[in-house]
């Protein structure tokens, strides 16, 4: 099990499994909401499924949408598990706690290179902590 810093982040401890990219992440452009899929043919997880897992991605994109986007995906259980970003933005953290998302940001390094895709991860948030168990 290898172990990982981060500044404290929002929501309650989980484990899922990751998709991880290193790219950046808008619920509007990024997401088929209804489909539960990366839809954006450029998007490094294009096609993949995001609902439920533990998305670790580069930045945070887009603006106040989120926040709805969030709480309406959150409403129909289609919304991902968490977001580990390299960099999170105020309006992601705003759209994150609004939608019950958990989120974690500011590690000590790039997050898409120190996690493997399809790993297993516990995430503890309030102690900054990621543990990935298995890939």
């Amino acid at each position: 099990m290898k172990e990982l810093r981060c500044h404290p982040g929002i929501g309650q401890p989980l484990k899922a499994e990751a998709l991880v990219a290193s790219d950046g992440f808008s619920a509007r452009y990024d997401l088929d909401r209804i489909e539960g899929v990366f839809s954006r043919p450029a998007h490094k997880l294009y096609g993949e499924r995001y609902v439920g897992r533990i998305l670790v991605l580069d930045q945070a994109k887009g603006g106040v949408a989120t926040a709805w986007m969030f709480h309406e995906m959150q409403a129909r259980s289609m919304a991902p598990a968490a977001l580990l970003l390299n960099h999170a933005n105020p309006v992601m953290a705003q759209g994150a706690a609004f939608g019950g998302v958990i989120l974690m940001d500011r590690f000590d390094g790039d997050v898409t290179q120190m996690i493997p895709n399809h790993a297993r991860v516990r995430l503890i948030p309030g102690e900054g902590i990621v543990r990935i168990l298995d890939w």
